[in-house]
């Protein structure tokens, strides 16, 4: 079962952690993982958070079948499971909000090379209310997963990515972070954060090795999180969008790839939309 009710554009609501064997390779006719230059010869991880279901579980999918060994970190057992099961992964249980459980997972997994912060949470309870109606929970609770859990996700690699003077970070955004939706002030603020964030660590990493940092903005993503919100919520969201349909998880996942690739090395601290159009700056 999630931690909470996740949101349409863009993440889930647990974790998720992808153990690569080698570095990816986005280039057509080079499919799988490949050992690439690098300090340490050792197979590469890649870390995945929000693996479980929707988005985060197209990604898993997607770099496991270019030959990442995957463990999925998730709140819910059930999800690990199944999603490490289905892709010959391994599971893991924890929270990402918790410093302890963190520790513990990454203390399990040895070095991460690539990590994908999908992981976050609309609201609290499902508490998509104006700014007037919200109580300080909401807000503690959304931040608390969204950004913060993310932060601490960046903490816990970093010093690795640093040492061996390569890494790769993909932050999930969402165009609520650029646009603002209504009745979800929590969720656009958070990611708001997220796309500032990433621009901040891309330039303290200047330097320190072949590290670059990205997020990705999707609009409205089909996934079953959609069947939680009423017709007319989701009615408004896809009037925005000049395609006029949601987006697939794959699309996000293709996306991500190129991101978690060796070939994504000129590019950092940059917001990739992938909204069918709604974004225009």
């Amino acid at each position: 079962m999630s931690r909470a009710r996740g949101r349409p554009e863009g993440d889930a609501a647990d974790a998720v952690i992808l153990l690569a064997a080698g570095r990816f390779d986005n280039r057509p006719g080079h499919e799988t993982a490949r050992n690439a230059e690098s300090v340490d010869s050792s197979p590469d991880f890649l870390t995945v958070s929000g693996g479980g279901q929707g988005i985060g579980e197209a990604i898993s999918r997607r770099l496991a079948a270019a030959g990442a060994k995957v463990g999925v970190f998730d709140l819910s057992a059930e999800n690990a499971n199944r999603v490490a099961s289905e892709i010959g992964g391994v599971p893991l249980v924890g929270d990402l909000t918790k410093e302890a459980d963190l520790d513990r997972v990454f203390a399990q997994i040895g070095k991460v090379d690539i990590l994908v912060n999908n992981a976050g949470v609309a609201s609290r309870k499902g508490r998509d209310l104006p700014i007037w109606d919200l109580v300080r929970e909401d807000w503690e609770f959304v931040l608390g997963i969204n950004v913060t859990g993310l932060a601490l996700c960046c903490k816990a690699v970093l010093p690795g990515m640093i040492e061996r003077r390569y890494g790769r970070i993909v932050n999930i955004a969402s165009i609520a972070g650029k646009e603002g939706n209504p009745k979800m002030g929590p969720y656009s603020a958070s990611k708001a954060a997220v796309i500032c964030l990433t621009k901040s660590l891309s330039k303290e990493l200047v330097g320190k090795g072949d590290i670059c940092v990205n997020s990705v903005s999707p609009a409205v993503i089909q996934t079953p999180i959609l069947d939680q919100l009423n017709e007319e919520q989701v009615n408004m969201m896809l009037s925005k969008i000049p395609l006029a349909r949601t987006g697939k998880p794959d699309e996000v996942a293709a996306l991500v790839h190129f991101l978690a690739s060796d070939e994504c090395s000129f590019t950092t601290g940059f917001c990739f939309d992938i909204s069918g159009g709604r974004a225009t700056y």
